[in-house]
């Protein structure tokens, strides 16, 4: 069964390979753009991947956004987390409907909207970042594409103590994440998930060394590339420029306290 756009949704429009938007449908006002506005009205009551025909007859795509449209359409001050990385950090962690995470260092808000999308309907992410200018414009990116009752915010430097406790996962986007692994433990359920984004080896190596100091177990780090290829009729190569280094990717679980050997 088609799902219906209604009012107060959020959509993608596509007009072309660069030009996407992420707005809120609201009944009785359009949308301006470079190639005309679309009328709200005119999309209200039709179906996601419907075309409709803007003020200067050029034709948009109607879509629901996927999270990868929430991660990167996000009005951003500070540098996004890419899909690629987001992609392997929710797999690799298990999170999904009902999952309980902690994440630190939240920005402009890219990461947490993905984490939101995917912990839906009963999970929640709390969310902290120290920075009050960062907090408001992630507050206002999560609100905008409508996933704002699965966040909570905390104004707060991590280091100050982790108010939350049996975690599933905790995902830090942070310069020091090491300092931040004694925490983790009381925070984290026994086999809960640790993951970190870190763009420098040296940072992964500080890390690592906390989550074998302080007893987690099956520790990781990955680098993802990423390469799109160029497909006509004539030619099929791959693109000139790539998705080389982002950051590197470290995960580690946590073991139990209560050991047991035979």
């Amino acid at each position: 069964m088609e799902k219906i756009i209604q009012n107060g949704d959020s959509i993608l429009i596509v007009f072309d390979e660069k030009r996407r938007w992420i707005v809120q449908v609201k009944e009785g006002e359009k949308f301006h753009t470079n190639k005309g506005f679309i009328n709200f009205d005119d999309v209200i009551g039709k179906p996601y991947g419907c075309q409709i025909q803007g003020s200067k007859q050029l034709d948009f795509l109607i879509f629901a956004p996927t999270p990868a449209d929430l991660l990167f359409k996000t009005f951003r001050q500070t540098q996004i987390i890419y899909p690629k990385d987001a992609g392997m950090i929710i797999v690799l962690t298990g999170i999904g409907p009902g999952s309980q995470v902690v994440e630190a260092g939240a920005g402009s808000g890219g990461l947490t909207s993905m984490l939101a999308y995917f912990v839906r309907p009963d999970g929640k992410i709390y969310s902290y970042e120290m920075r009050e200018e960062f907090l408001k414009k992630a507050q206002k990116n999560i609100t905008r594409v409508g996933l704002d009752k699965f966040v909570e915010f905390r104004n707060k430097n991590i280091l100050d103590g982790i108010e939350e406790k049996n975690m599933d996962s905790i995902i830090l986007d942070l310069p020091n994440p090491w300092e931040v692994v004694p925490l983790t433990r009381s925070a984290l359920k026994s086999g809960g998930f640790f993951a970190s984004f870190s763009p420098q080896i040296s940072q992964v190596q500080n890390t690592v060394s906390a989550l074998r100091e302080y007893n987690f177990g099956d520790i990781r780090t990955y680098e993802l590339l990423m390469r799109s290829w160029e497909i006509t009729k004539m030619k099929s190569r791959p693109e000139t420029q790539m998705i080389g280094h982002t950051g590197f990717l470290t995960f580690a679980r946590k073991k139990s306290d209560i050991e047991t050997r035979e």
